[in-house]
């Protein structure tokens, strides 16, 4: 028992802030993101899985976060609360300039499957082979992903500008 303790303990001082961060990506406050967050690792524990290794424990961590996120993110559109209206998500590296703040809005609004591998590749400095192995999908796909998701960004922030 002591033994799985002190594994999560590992587990939430290691991971803990980059799925916070993830979390955050997605959903519209902070608050959420950790509420995700404490749910992911509430099901570790309760169902402890067996990983084989540190990359299959991340990679269960980070799907079970971007599936955690989606959830809150789909119960609250039903709710028809408009996420645009909700404060934005401060990016910790840099809180205090609104481009950067615009731009993760923007990344936002992106579908899941081009934000998550744009927020792993561009916020957290995953390759994409990283991002294949923790997404369980091949790296082509995470490249073709990558690319449509920038050049979705591209035409929203063209259309910003004008």
């Amino acid at each position: 028992m002591a033994g799985f303790d002190g594994r999560i303990e590992e587990l939430v001082r290691e991971y803990g802030r980059m799925l916070v961060r993830l979390a955050a990506s997605r959903l519209s406050s902070v608050a959420d993101a950790e509420d995700v967050v404490q749910d992911v690792f509430c099901a570790l524990v309760s169902k402890r899985p067996e990983f084989s290794d540190a990359v299959h424990a991340k990679a269960w961590l980070v799907r079970a976060t971007i599936n955690r996120a989606a959830d809150v993110r789909r119960r609250a559109a039903r709710r028809n609360v408009p996420l645009d209206e909700a404060a934005p998500v401060p990016d910790a590296a840099a809180a205090s300039a609104q481009s950067d703040l615009e731009m993760l809005a923007c990344v936002r609004s992106l579908p899941d499957k081009y934000a998550t591998v744009l927020h792993l590749h561009y916020y957290e400095g995953y390759s994409l082979r990283e991002i294949a192995t923790l997404l369980g999908v091949p790296a082509a796909t995470v490249g073709t992903r990558l690319a449509r998701g920038r050049a979705r960004l591209r035409a929203i922030l063209k259309e910003e500008s004008l």
